[in-house]
């Protein structure tokens, strides 16, 4: 279990390191918020949530599904929260603040997606 976590965690690290480096590389606009702490925010929150999956799985594997879908939930609201401000202080935001908002989510999402679902089946 430890050592699926610590796996998942270089790989989530590696997305990051990419990922960030290569939507960073492209942004020509300044953005209303900080791009790298959007991206470590979904890094984070990714390897969390698989480690709770993780231990979920382990203790009550009947509920693992449920308790995921709580944890999608609890992960967007906390996004909310944290970036309050850069989300809903300008009226209208750019081509490019939607992208760095969005881009990192489903990025990191469908990688979570992918690792819980293996866990899953592999129960």
């Amino acid at each position: 279990m430890i050592k699926r976590i610590l796996v998942f965690a270089l790989c989530i690290s590696l997305l990051f390191a990419v990922s960030f480096s290569v939507h960073n590389y492209f942004i020509t606009d300044s953005l209303s918020f900080e791009l790298w702490q959007v991206y470590l925010y979904h890094a984070v929150a990714t390897v969390i949530v698989y480690a709770s999956m993780e231990g979920v799985s382990y203790a009550l594997p009947s509920q693992a599904g449920y308790s995921y879908l709580v944890l999608m939930f609890v992960k967007l609201g906390v996004f909310v929260l944290i970036f309050n401000t850069a989300i809903f202080e300008k009226e209208q935001l750019s081509q490019a603040d939607k992208f760095g908002l969005v881009l990192p989510l489903f990025l990191f999402l469908t990688a979570e997606a992918v690792a819980v679902a293996k866990l899953l089946n592999s129960k």
